[in-house]
C-alpha cells in the first residue's frame, strides 16, 4: 500500500511538470481551444482603456468586425513564443479580422513596449496591469496567460484558446467565424 501511495505521489508531481507557470501566478495552457456555436454565444465586454503606448483606445473601431483578442505579458515565455505566430496570423487575416492585445501584469508599460518592438507586433495592445479588462470575460474567460479570444462580427465571444497558439489555428478560427460558423 505504501508503494502505491508513493507511486501516486510521484505521478501527481510529474503531471504538474507539463504545465508552464509564470512568476506572476498565471498558468499557461496547452493551446487547446473551445468554440461556441453561434446560437449560444454571449456578448463580449467592451474593450476600452489606454494602449501600452499611452494612447486612448476607441472601441468603436471594432464594431462589426471579427476581433482576435490576445492576452499576454512581457514576462511570459509562452507569449514570446507565440508573438510571431500571432503577428503572422494578423497579416494573413488582414481585412477579415482586427487584432487587439491585452497586456496584463506588467506594472510598467516599458517592458510591454519593448516586447512589441522586439517581436514586430503591429497591432494595438491595451495596457491592463491589474487584469481588470480580463474580468469582463465571464462566460469564456481567458484563464491562462497567454489566452486568445475570437469575437464574432456581432460582438460575441466565439472561441477561446488557452495557452500559446499558432498561425494556422488563428487563421482557421478567423475563417470559420467570419463565414458565420
Amino acid at each position: 500500500m505504501r508503494r502505491l501511495v508513493a507511486l501516486l505521489a510521484v505521478v501527481v508531481l510529474l503531471a504538474g511538470c507539463g504545465t508552464a507557470q509564470s512568476g506572476n501566478g498565471f498558468v499557461s495552457g496547452d493551446g487547446s481551444y473551445t468554440t461556441v456555436p453561434p446560437a449560444q454565444r454571449k456578448a463580449a465586454p467592451a474593450l476600452k482603456g489606454t494602449t501600452v503606448d499611452g494612447t486612448p483606445f476607441d472601441p468603436s473601431t471594432l464594431s462589426g468586425k471579427v476581433v482576435v483578442v490576445n492576452v499576454w505579458g512581457s514576462w511570459c515565455a509562452p507569449c514570446r513564443k507565440e508573438a510571431p505566430e500571432l503577428q503572422a496570423a494578423a497579416t494573413q487575416t488582414a481585412g477579415k479580422a482586427v487584432f487587439v492585445g491585452i497586456n496584463t501584469r506588467d506594472l510598467d508599460p516599458a517592458p510591454a513596449q519593448a516586447f512589441q518592438r522586439a517581436f514586430g507586433v503591429t497591432y494595438t495592445s491595451l495596457y491592463d496591469p491589474t487584469g481588470a479588462l480580463l474580468l469582463g470575460f465571464t462566460d469564456l474567460p481567458p484563464n491562462a496567460i497567454p489566452s486568445t479570444l475570437v469575437i464574432d462580427t456581432q460582438g460575441r465571444v466565439a472561441a477561446r484558446i488557452v495557452g500559446a497558439t499558432t498561425t494556422a489555428t488563428i487563421v482557421g478560427l478567423v475563417t470559420d467565424i467570419s463565414e458565420g460558423r
